[in-house]
């Protein structure tokens, strides 16, 4: 890879910088798909001792690379998000993949695995995704969450993380750690 050429790749990652979620920070401002995917990653690395068995450098790529597609898209949250717009930001994240210098052309089959959901290191990676906006929204403030939201944090995830005990056993938590913010925000 030349110099240019990875300067040229950072700066499409910058993007991803200044693209919001709908998720707020424990401190009350919207946070950026970087900062998801920064604390995505970081999930998989402190979960390598609980994975012996699989890649779990292969599972921090797919947290390091899977919203790329945003830099160009935008994030639509979950609940607004069609199968139509998942498919737009698959296409374009595609094409974005298939130009990349040859160093970095297993992003692309990379990134078919995670679509397809059948490794289990594309079955975590996608399960930390959803426990970590999860998460998120348990350490905002209840004022950010729509009605909505009560329900979700509730049902979100639970299918991508029935997989595993270990995973199951965190959402469990987590939903139980929603269901108190809630009872004690009386909503």
């Amino acid at each position: 890879m030349q110099p240019r050429e990875l300067l040229d790749l950072l700066s499409v990652a910058e993007r991803l910088k200044d693209t919001t979620r709908h998720s707020y920070t424990s401190k009350g401002r919207h946070e950026s798909v970087a900062e998801h995917s920064w604390r995505l990653t970081l999930m998989a690395l402190m979960l390598k001792p609980q994975y012996p068995a699989l890649d779990m450098e292969r599972v921090i790529e797919m947290c390091l690379i899977h919203d790329l597609g945003e830099a160009f898209t935008g994030d639509i949250p979950a609940f607004l998000k069609q199968d139509e717009d998942s498919r737009h930001e698959s296409d374009v994240l595609e094409r974005w993949l298939a130009s990349l210098p040859v160093e970095l052309q297993g992003w692309l089959p990379l990134w078919r695995e995670m679509e397809a959901l059948e490794s289990p290191e594309a079955k975590l990676y996608k399960a930390l995704d959803k426990l970590e906006a999860l998460i998120q929204h348990n350490e905002a403030d209840l004022s950010t969450w729509l009605p909505l939201e009560n329900d979700l944090q509730m049902t979100y995830g639970t299918a991508e993380c029935a997989f595993d005990p270990w995973i199951k056993s965190l959402r469990d938590m987590v939903r139980d750690d929603s269901r108190r913010k809630i009872e004690e925000g009386g909503c």
